[in-house]
Order: structure tokens, then sequence, then C-alpha cells
């Protein structure tokens, strides 16, 4: 590839990219590329993003995307050859970490006070799946720590020090997702069905810019989970739709300015 200037727009950055990929590497990355590029605008100068915008990123493919990381890693690809042929000062790759999802925990003495959550029938079954899960996990470490508590050499002993931390450490997710399900109730109990879209529903999407098509299932923030196109009701996106009905045009604000979406379904 050839370096080019520091002084690339973004357009011509991607273009420069793609045209050093194989044809079947340019297929696979293309469309990835080019949804980054608009993300910040065609013009903008590649010199001037920034690694807390870069970093912003990830948070937007989970609202829509419905495979995270290899995606994620495409862009990570474009970013690497930025640095290396001199585009950008900096490894802006670095920056642009997967989104993690952690569930808020709720301390011992304010159990009693925990409010309501709400969640698809779905969504808890998922959850008691887990808990079964965990509960399984924790009967082989009980095991593995016993195993390792026979070696009476406690100082250097690294297989039991390893083995009760990870038992800590499920008992307070066990401990969690027990409390949780406690005081969950279902999303399709609370509510009527009505023309509006809202949690529970799925949707597809149009971009009116694009004219890609993009289907997502609107959950409860705890049943978020990028890689099934699953979002937030309290994301951009989610907070957009939610409310609207069939056929309308939401928009969603980006770094690069305004996307507008048509509602194209709505799935109760």
């Amino acid at each position: 590839m050839n370096s080019g200037s520091r002084s690339l727009k973004l357009s011509e950055a991607a273009s420069q990219f793609l045209a050093g990929l194989s044809p079947e590497e340019r297929k696979v990355s293309q469309q990835e590329i080019y949804k980054f590029v608009r993300w910040y605008g065609w013009e903008r100068l590649l010199s001037e993003l920034t690694a807390p915008e870069v970093a912003n990123y990830a948070e937007r493919l989970s609202l829509s995307d419905t495979d995270y990381a290899k995606k994620l890693e495409l862009i990570r690809g474009f970013l690497v050859c930025a640095k290396k042929e001199g585009w950008t000062k900096s490894n802006l790759a670095t920056h642009l970490k997967a989104k993690k999802i952690r569930t808020k925990r709720v301390p011992l003495a304010g159990r009693g006070r925990q409010q309501s959550v709400s969640l698809t029938r779905e969504g808890y079954a998922e959850l008691e799946a887990e808990l079964e899960s965990l509960k399984n996990r924790r009967s082989e470490i009980i095991r593995e720590v016993r195993r390792a508590a026979a070696d009476k050499d406690f100082r250097e002993n690294a297989p039991l020090q390893a083995a009760r931390e990870e038992h800590g450490h499920l008992e307070g997710q066990i401990r969690e997702l027990e409390e949780l399900m406690k005081s969950a109730t279902f999303i399709d109990e609370r509510r009527k069905v009505t023309p509006q879209v809202n949690t529970g529903d799925s949707i597809l999407l149009k971009d009116l810019d694009s004219g890609e098509e993009l289907r997502y299932t609107i959950v409860a923030p705890r049943e978020v989970d990028p890689a099934r196109g699953r979002i937030s009701n309290a994301s951009p996106v989610g907070k957009a739709i939610v409310g609207c009905r069939e056929g309308e045009i939401v928009e969603v604000v980006t770094p690069a300015g305004k996307l507008r979406y048509q509602i194209k379904l709505v799935e109760h």
C-alpha cells in the first residue's frame, strides 16, 4: 500500500486499505469499513480521529451488529494499517475494545429493597439455564478445592488458592442471579399489545441513506446480546424507536450527524 499522507480523508484511507486486500478479503471487509467511515463522515480527516471516538464505536456496534467480535476485528485491521502506513500518529486499534456487559451487584444489606427487574420470558429462561450451569460448576470447584487441599503445604499451593478464588466468585454470581430472578417481572405481562414499538418487540429498520436493513429485538439492559441483535431499550437506537409506530421515520444522533431509519416492521 502507498503510505500516502497523514491528511487523508477517511474515505480515501478506506479505499486505499481495501485496494490492498485480496478480492476475498475485500468482499468480507468492505461493508463494515465503509460503515465505520460513514459513522464519522466521509470527509473527516483520519488524522483528526481521536482515541475516545474510536473507543465509543464498540458501543455503537453493540447496538446493531449480529457478528460483533468479527466486525470489530475487521475495523481493527483497518486502524492497524493506518498506523503502519503513517496515516495516523498512534495505533487507534488499541482503543477499539469490545464492550463488557456487567450486571450490577446488590449489597447484602440492600437485598430487601431490591427493585423489580423487567425481563422477557426468553430472558428469564436464559437466566435459569445460566444459574443451573453455575451450580454445576460450583460442584466441580468444590471437588477441586478438596483435591488441592489434600496437599498439606498451603504456603505454595497455587491450585488451592485458584480454586478457592473461583469458588468465591461463583458463589457471588449464584447469589446475584437468584436475587435477580426473585425480583423479576415479565415484560409481556406488564403491558398490553399496542401499535407502538415497546420492549420485547422485534423490529426491522431501513437506513434511509444506505438502504441497509437492520433487524433488532428490543430488550431490557440485562438481556443485551449483540451477537443475537438484542439491543437495550436505553440505547440511542432503542430510545429513538420505542413508542414509535410501524412506518415512522426516526433519527439517531452519531458523531457524523444524524442517521435516519424507517421502521419497516414491528413484531410484538
